[in-house]
């Protein structure tokens, strides 16, 4: 029989919006893109830590750039990227540990990761606002 009748016929290009990852894959991608987020606005939040602790002047400056609905904008999505890397690092180191490695375990701290981590998105985003 020949080769190219036994290999199966797969496709070119892959459909990204067609697949479907379980939460644990998700929680593990958001870790990956906070993580990264996280490192590329790193300049930026310490141009705005340095504005803060300047002189009066510097720290007018600062307001100015916070003041912005924008930039508030982006800093709670910050404060997402570091609430959220910081519950699934947990998890991971958990896992690194062999607890919770069967499927419901890792589903349920999947969940957990994501609710904690919203719900004190939601609380410390409110006291900043």
């Amino acid at each position: 029989m020949s080769e190219a009748v036994v290999r199966k016929q797969r496709p070119k290009f892959l459909a990204l919006n067609e697949i479907r990852l379980p939460l644990p894959g998700i929680v593990s991608i958001l870790h990956r893109v906070s993580g990264a987020g996280l490192f590329l606005m790193l300049p930026f939040l310490l141009f705005l830590f340095d504005r803060s602790l300047g002189s009066p002047e510097s720290f007018a400056t600062y307001k100015s750039i916070v003041g912005n609905p924008l930039v508030k904008l982006l800093l709670l999505g910050l404060l997402w990227a570091y609430l959220h890397h910081f519950c699934a690092g947990i998890r991971f180191l958990l896992l690194d540990l062999h607890k919770g490695l069967d499927l419901q375990s890792a589903r349920n701290s999947a969940r957990i990761v994501l609710f904690v981590s919203l719900t004190l998105t939601v609380i410390v985003g409110v006291k900043l606002w």
